[in-house]
């Protein structure tokens, strides 16, 4: 009798332990399942605590419990990856490089807008420069019929636009020319109306932006680069040029070039661009291209290049000769052709390069997201202050019209 008793204990807690490793099995397996279940039965536990009759205390602690749980499930997802599909893996071809040929064939209808002021005294070679980098007519003084050249009393900008057409992309080219700017005895605020005409500019454009049913394609005046002409004289910066270039730097970009650096020897040359830099540097000077907006390596290094030619010597001319049986653009002296285009002679291509075939796209980029932008957001943070100023809001929101005023003050 012991002996059955002790036999069928044995077999009861055996049966006891496999229970309990079920019991363990499904709880384990019920664990996993009710992170999922428990956010989305969250109402069903509420209707039969209270149908148990369940304490307020522990509907409390179940209800921070189910809080826990949506805090894990709304977590990111750790570990997702985005795959790089190169083009031998398709299947077959795609047409994804098709959008290059979209994005050309819209540029060429549409065409773009570039616009360049020439900024230095009468006599460096403006118009003659302007010309020379578009080998067309596009100066104001080649444009205009009876012009005599005399000096101004005071700035006066004048702006001339063209549209130059080239292998079926069109392209408006405004020149805008500063005459009188350095020419009197007395320079004192000589660049105020440019800064004015530049900001004047940045607020046309703000206000197309800010118009309820603004165009599809906004006329673009704003200014994207000035060439400033600095005289050869083997010197340093003067006075005029750094306050010029100090005030005007923050507002576009600036690309400095000395005139007519034929008139220098190379050494001479190498040595006034070594203290022209030396000067920016020691005034805070910004001139394009600047190092903080370099974004790719490639970009930095090329930019690197550039700043290390800056200020650019140039010659300017729009007559051709005859040279080994080649015209090329150039000027003639006793001694021989100094040949625009010739690396050797002048940084005439370097400058072209940069403005044209290189840079203009980052020129225009620049000039939109971060010269206009910064005037922009100072515009509107005017004007959300005046509008605080003159103790409006509070009427506006008695009336209930607040939200709709704030929101027009910051479009």
């Amino acid at each position: 009798m012991e002996e059955r008793q002790e036999k069928e204990r044995g077999i009861m807690g055996q049966e006891q332990e496999d229970e309990g490793k079920s019991q363990g099995q499904g709880a384990s397996m019920n664990a996993q399942n009710s992170m999922a279940e428990r956010g989305k039965n969250c109402t069903e536990m509420d209707e039969k605590g209270k149908e148990k009759g369940m304490e307020e205390g522990e509907m409390k602690k179940e209800i921070e419990l189910d809080g826990e749980v949506k805090v894990e499930l709304c977590q990111p997802v750790q570990g997702l990856q985005i795959s790089y599909i190169k083009g031998s893996d398709l299947f077959g071809y795609v047409g994804i490089e098709a959008v290059l040929d979209q994005m050309r064939s819209k540029t060429m209808k549409a065409g773009f807008e570039f616009n360049i002021m020439v900024v230095g005294q009468s006599g460096l070679g403006k118009s003659t420069l302007v010309n020379t980098l578009f080998k067309s007519k596009v100066s104001r003084k080649s444009c205009t019929s009876n012009y005599e050249e005399k000096i101004s009393k005071t700035v006066k900008l004048h702006s001339i636009s063209h549209v130059i057409e080239e292998k079926g992309v069109k392209m408006k080219l405004t020149v805008i020319d500063t005459p009188g700017f350095g020419d009197n005895i007395n320079n004192e605020n000589c660049w105020e109306p440019i800064v004015k005409y530049v900001n004047e500019q940045y607020e046309k454009y703000l206000i197309e932006e800010l118009n309820v049913n603004r165009k599809r394609r906004i006329p673009d005046s704003r200014v994207h680069c000035c060439i400033y002409f600095l005289p050869a004289t083997g010197h340093r910066l003067r006075p005029i040029d750094t306050e010029f270039m100090k005030r005007l730097g923050k507002i576009v970009s600036i690309v400095p070039v000395i005139a007519k650096a034929d008139t220098l020897t190379i050494e001479e040359r190498q040595d006034f661009k070594e203290r022209i830099r030396q000067d920016l540097t020691a005034n805070g000077i910004c001139v394009y291209p600047l190092k903080e907006y370099d974004e790719d390596p490639e970009e930095r290094i090329l930019n690197d290049r550039i700043r290390d030619s800056i200020p650019f010597a140039v010659v300017g001319t729009d007559k051709e000769h005859q040279v080994n049986g080649n015209k090329v653009l150039g000027r003639k002296t006793k001694w021989g052709i100094i040949e625009v285009e010739n690396v050797a002679h002048c940084e005439f291509a370097n400058l072209r390069d940069l403005l044209i075939r290189s840079h203009l796209q980052d020129l225009k980029d620049v000039t939109h997201n971060i010269h206009y932008e910064t005037y922009r957001v100072q515009r509107l943070n005017e004007s959300n202050m005046n509008f605080s100023e003159l103790g409006l809001s509070t009427w506006l929101l008695e009336n209930g019209t607040g939200e709709k005023y704030e929101s027009e003050s910051h479009l």
